[in-house]
């Protein structure tokens, strides 16, 4: 068995760990519907212009001879594995999508889609919309709703104090306003 070959197998085992952890594999894959566009978008990217691109300039630097000191051949190989990862990875996440749009629905309660707008303790307030896994941006206010937060607020409404349990232990959130607008 060449070095090689024992070289790409320990880093296919790198490659192989899932993205996202154990609750993200087993929670159901509830998404919104620009969330999943998004998810399509970047699948079809993927598939249909950069891994063609990759093939071909792997079969190009495949026929100029020696691999073993071919750059173009050994990244176009590894990009190509990181590609194909990607495209299994968005591929199964599409495929168990549960496409969920409550944007225009007049809701009182919070539910997968809210945005809403809470205080803590200490009197600061923060806007948050519960969106799926794959959605998540916590730095622009989107947290998953498999968070401690969103499960916390779910089902709470207007003037509800809510218990959300932290690192640092059990704290109290008020919910302020509840609306549902669409997700982009």
């Amino acid at each position: 068995m060449s070095k090689a070959f024992v070289k790409e197998s320990e880093d296919l085992e790198d490659e192989i760990a899932p993205e996202g952890g154990d609750e993200a594999r087993a929670a159901k894959n509830y998404i919104s519907p620009g969330g999943y566009r998004r998810l399509r978008d970047e699948f079809s990217a993927l598939w249909e212009v950069e891994r063609p691109k990759l093939v071909e300039t792997i079969a190009w630097a495949a026929s100029n001879g020696d691999r073993s000191e071919n750059g173009d051949y050994i990244y176009g190989k590894r990009r190509l594995r990181e590609v194909d990862r990607r495209i299994r990875y968005l591929s199964k996440r599409i495929e168990s999508a549960e496409v969920v749009d409550n944007a225009g629905q007049d809701h009182d309660r919070v539910f997968f889609g809210a945005t809403v707008t809470y205080t803590d303790r200490s009197g600061s307030a923060r806007t948050v919309t519960i969106v799926g896994i794959d959605e998540a941006e916590p730095a622009r206010g989107r947290i998953s709703w498999i968070s401690p937060v969103a499960k916390a607020l779910l089902k709470a409404r207007a003037g509800d104090l809510v218990p959300v349990r932290t690192p640092a232990g059990v704290d109290e959130i008020e919910v302020i306003e509840v609306r549902y607008e669409a997700i982009e």
